[in-house]
């Protein structure tokens, strides 16, 4: 749970920086990649983190703006890059203006209530979760995955070493 505004806007850049490097790798191509029949695509995973920061941050009384949760994602990679740039920008402009004690200020999340600074926390944590689960279908749909939490598999070897055997 984030106690400092400053404190989640250092994470929120790396993390909003990773996100960004995960959805410009994704091609128009890739958006309908399942990892099986009847779940969700690539293109959905990727609308959802973009959709997801608005609708979390709305229950803080945060207006973000972007698409809604709902909305049927675009055939467009860039389309939800940009959608997905807007909201994080904002993000970052709307938890800038809080001050400390507001991450203390509760609200009421999916059935419980929680305070701003681990809402902020869990935003963080969700973005990474999906990015997990965007580079698995990344690799099945043949894209080149970029290292986010240290090198893929494929950096390795601009760092000089062999990647770790499997």
């Amino acid at each position: 749970m984030f106690r400092r505004t400053a404190d989640f806007e250092k994470a929120w850049q790396q993390e909003s920086l990773s996100t960004r490097k995960v959805l410009e790798t994704l091609t128009d191509a890739s958006l309908s990649q399942a990892v099986a029949p009847g779940h969700r695509t690539l293109g959905r995973l990727a609308w959802h983190v973009a959709a997801s920061l608005g609708e979390m941050m709305e229950r803080t009384g945060l207006t973000i703006g972007g698409p809604g949760t709902e909305s049927a994602p675009p055939a467009s990679a860039a389309a939800i890059v940009a959608a997905y740039e807007a909201a994080s920008k904002a993000v970052a402009q709307g938890v800038s203006a809080w001050s400390d004690a507001t991450l203390e200020v509760e609200d009421e999340m999916y059935g419980e209530r929680w305070p701003r600074g681990m809402t902020l926390q869990v935003l963080i944590v969700h973005q990474a979760h999906h990015r997990g689960q965007m580079t698995v279908l990344m690799r099945q749909a043949g894209l080149k995955v970029p290292g986010v939490c240290g090198p893929a598999r494929e950096e390795w070897t601009a760092y000089g070493m062999e990647p770790p055997s499997v």
